[in-house]
């Protein structure tokens, strides 16, 4: 019996060992594949062909059983009689909606992939073409923010038509982005606005001070450092900090008051934020609307084609990725429950 086990154990530790050698050689192969390969790619979907290929599956799924072979036969006519009406989009017989997203972060991170995606529609696009950026970002950082609204003026300078929609929000940074299409769409709940500046920092000296700890900060130049979180801050540092800062504001207002000269700049570049329905009425946007809606409309007499730049993704990547969603899924089902407790127990 102890010798049946031994070879047992020693068989499945072989075969363990060739499992794990053989996963060592996929991974390698599939690492240098990914290496070799191309590590960005621009995905183009039209998605008036996704929208029918939806409604096709619908009305399948809604027809009786015996009627599903006569609108299969119905469809394949239809696609063939689409395929004898198709004009070469050269010709310039039917506009095209080229369609971006951009979601921002505090550090505009994704303004690259925009930058290339709108490079990739300048080189396609005709006179009667129109861009639409679903645009998403509560703002962040100035020199950020002012790349990414100079890469939505390229469009502009380009002559072609430009929509932004917005379904949640635009403020700060995100709106002087927003303040640069021809026309601003936005849902009735989405927050628009803030255009102002802020700027906050602990300051910590006079801890360190209490247990004799001292913070030498060098500088060469009077203003080369205004505002410190170790050293001591100066009441001069403070009113060139702030100066700094209504600088900043200054150039904000004037970069959103000549993409909308009709807005009232000074009413409304006070910091404050303001909801579909209000910043419509002070001139912020001009008209309410989801951008699903938006596309729905323009589905019907355009060519629609959504543009996107994506970047592969190494294995380590993709599982750090898949960890951090499945953490902040189980802090937000935590706090979901959390919630419902005290309404559960009444």
């Amino acid at each position: 019996m102890n010798e049946w086990l031994t070879d047992y154990g020693m068989f499945l530790a072989q075969l363990l060992a060739v499992a794990g050698i053989t996963l060592l050689v996929v991974l390698a192969v599939l690492r240098a594949r990914g290496a070799e390969g191309e590590r960005v790619r621009l995905r183009v979907e039209e998605l008036n062909d996704s929208r029918r290929r939806r409604h096709r599956r619908l009305q399948l799924a809604a027809s009786e059983p015996g009627a599903r072979k006569r609108l299969v036969k119905a469809f394949r006519r239809d696609d063939k009689a689409r395929g004898k009406r198709h004009v070469p989009a050269e010709s310039g017989a039917t506009p095209t909606v080229w369609v971006l997203d951009f979601h921002g972060d505090l550090k505009a991170s994704a303004t690259g992939r925009l930058a290339e995606e709108v490079s990739a529609v300048l080189d396609v696009a005709g006179e009667a073409d129109e861009v639409v950026v679903r645009l998403e970002s509560a703002g962040g950082l100035v020199h950020a923010y002012g790349h990414a609204a100079a890469e939505m003026d390229r469009l502009r300078e380009a002559g072609l038509t430009t929509t932004v929609c917005v379904d949640k929000v635009a403020a700060s940074g995100g709106y002087l982005m927003a303040c640069c299409a021809d026309r601003l769409r936005v849902a009735p709940f989405a927050v628009l606005g803030s255009i102002g500046v802020v700027a906050q920092l602990p300051n910590v000296h006079r801890l360190l001070k209490r247990h004799d700890i001292d913070v030498e900060v060098l500088t060469a130049g009077r203003y080369k450092r205004t505002l410190t979180v170790l050293g001591e801050n100066t009441e001069e540092g403070r009113e060139k900090f702030l100066e700094d800062l209504e600088t900043i504001h200054g150039l904000f207002k004037r970069y959103v008051a000549e993409r909308r000269p009709a807005l009232d700049i000074e009413a409304v570049a006070t910091g404050e934020v303001w909801y579909g329905q209000d910043a419509l009425a002070r001139g912020l946007v001009d008209e309410l609307g989801t951008s699903e809606a938006y596309l729905a409309t323009r589905l019907e007499d355009a060519r629609v084609v959504s543009v996107r730049l994506e970047r592969r993704q190494s294995l380590s990547e993709r599982l750090g990725l898949a960890i951090s969603r499945g953490v902040e899924h189980g802090a937000q089902r935590g706090l979901e429950l959390l919630d419902a407790s005290g309404w559960q127990k009444r």
